[in-house]
């Protein structure tokens, strides 16, 4: 009686998402395709204790110029199952969706009644048709009560597609992970050159401009979603994923775009919100997420909370969606003090602040991660010791509101924070301070910023950037600096939170190989970085 109860429940959650009352197309009975239409592959995403999220999109034209795939005006319905094994002997949930052409053609089923802290496999198939998806395989979360053991994942961000190819994600496919934590940048709206930069590949010429339209946004999504080492990754763990700018628009900010070059009217904030409304929608319906984060327009929540068993949980933030203008016109540069530091600037909005120090002093784990964008130490980037150079879009641009989060962990006594962090194409380690032009400040938490998978293109172990940052006195609490590409395993149990820095040491062809040049801990108790 149970299983079967769960069975519904998992039909039902599929069901009650994209059921037919959301779409006005009929409905095509016998599909026939003109090629495999699960080219995109599968994913899942945002794993609870009981379930996960399956995804999948129907494209067997991916980059079609229309942005449907090579769908037709019509709504398709897919079966999807759950089993304990690889070759689905063992099925334990199974379930039908319905791919609608307003999604894209895409799925999202959230699946419940699973056992927790345990791996599944999945698979889809387009009923009346016959055609099935690659297995994609996932992992529940523990079960609230669990408290020993441990969780491992990696985190990264960053892949412009053709800076660079993805080998990094062909060895973070080989790992042993409970989850990936993708923090933004997942595309990149410019243009991707006559030849596809790195890739050699010839595409229409509406891959040459900038991103705006939902049929632009579609397609850029498709181009990447095309990458085999990128599905891998995303076939072999649930995937927690957060936006940064390059989703919409670099350093866009709240309502508020970008002075574009291309004389696109999007500095007005209507024509904006609507480029917004549409990059908020192809992000929906290429990716792993539930249906909170669904956006309405122009507007759509990713900040949320994930637990693992007692052991971390996981504060997944949107620093673009809320955030005040950039101080003095953005970029990197001196003084802008007093406007830095204006307390009515806020990265995270009032809602996202409150929301975020409220669960972190809530929380009973003895590890809290948040799963942030961009960079919160104080960097100074100008080594001469009489000018002090910041970079406006980051946490450095927002003093006060980097005040309040530190102040607040501080004095909430939030056990153990972790900050994870993307955007600077970098692999950073720091000391979070109170007060980072006082040696003598407590450490309140502790910062690891990541490299970039491809974006910036070959890297080196140091580049300008990383002298002048760790030049001595500069920046005292930065322990490390890599500017290699890759991605950071985790793991955290009860003595201590690990990263380690896997990097390769090129991306501009592939077959590149891994290796690890730094690992830090974080004892428990013990905030700050220590090198193992």
């Amino acid at each position: 009686m149970e299983h079967t109860r769960r069975r519904f429940l998992g039909t039902a959650a599929a069901l009650g998402l994209f059921g037919a009352g959301l779409s006005t197309a009929r409905a095509w009975a016998a599909p026939r395709f003109a090629a495999h239409p699960f080219g995109l592959g599968v994913a899942s995403g945002d794993p609870l204790p009981g379930g996960v999220v399956l995804w999948t999109r129907l494209a067997p034209e991916p980059l079609a110029l229309d942005g449907r795939g090579g769908m037709p005006d019509a709504r398709v319905s897919v079966s999807w199952q759950v089993a304990e094994d690889e070759r689905f002997t063992r099925v334990v949930q199974q379930g039908t969706a319905q791919a609608v052409p307003e999604l894209a053609h895409s799925v999202h089923a959230e699946v419940l009644g699973l056992e927790a802290g345990r791996d599944y496999f999945y698979r889809f198939r387009v009923d009346g048709s016959g055609d099935i998806s690659p297995v994609g395989r996932t992992r529940t979360a523990p079960d609230p009560g669990t408290t020993g053991g441990a969780v491992s994942f990696a985190f990264a961000s960053c892949q412009c597609w053709y800076e660079g190819f993805y080998t990094a994600y062909r060895h973070l496919a080989a790992e042993d992970l409970d989850f990936v934590v993708h923090l933004g940048d997942y595309l990149y709206e410019y243009g991707v050159g006559a030849n596809g930069g790195v890739r050699g590949m010839t595409l229409d010429a509406s891959f040459q401009h900038e991103t705006y339209s939902l049929t632009d946004y579609r397609n850029r999504h498709a181009l990447y979603r095309l990458d085999p080492d990128l599905q891998a990754a995303h076939h072999a763990f649930p995937w927690i994923l957060t936006w940064d700018d390059h989703e919409v628009e670099n350093n866009w900010a709240g309502d508020i775009a970008q002075i574009d070059k291309d004389g696109f009217p999007d500095d007005d904030p209507t024509s904006f919100r609507a480029r917004k409304a549409a990059a908020f929608q192809a992000y929906y319906e290429h990716l792993p997420l539930r249906l909170p984060q669904k956006p309405s327009g122009s507007s759509a929540q990713l900040y949320r909370r994930l637990g693992f068993g007692g052991l971390l949980d996981l504060h997944v933030l949107d620093t673009r969606s809320y955030r005040d203008d950039q101080a003095c016109g953005d970029g990197t540069k001196p003084g802008c003090d007093t406007e830095r530091a204006d307390p009515s600037r806020s990265m995270l909005g009032a809602g996202q602040e409150r929301w975020l120090l409220d669960g972190l002093e809530a929380s009973g784990a003895r590890w809290n991660v948040l799963a942030n964008q961009t960079l919160v130490a104080q960097v100074d980037h100008d080594p001469d010791p009489e000018v002090v150079s910041s970079g406006l879009d980051m946490w450095d641009g927002y003093t006060a509101a980097r005040d309040r989060l530190l102040g607040g962990i501080d004095r909430r006594g939030v056990r153990n924070p972790v900050v994870l962090t993307g955007d600077i194409h970098r692999s950073v380690v720091a000391d979070l301070k109170l007060d980072f032009d006082d040696p003598a400040s407590p450490v309140v938490a502790t910062e690891f910023a990541g490299t970039s998978i491809s974006s910036g293109g070959d890297g080196t172990a140091m580049d300008t950037f990383g002298f002048d940052w760790m030049a001595p006195g500069v920046n005292p609490h930065l322990k490390w600096h890599n500017s290699q590409r890759g991605y950071t395993v985790c793991r955290a149990d009860a003595a201590e939170f690990r990263a380690e820095y896997r990097v390769v040491p090129y991306v501009s062809s592939t077959g590149a190989g891994i290796t690890t040049p730094a690992r830090f801990v974080v004892e428990d108790g013990r905030p700050g970085a220590q090198q193992a």
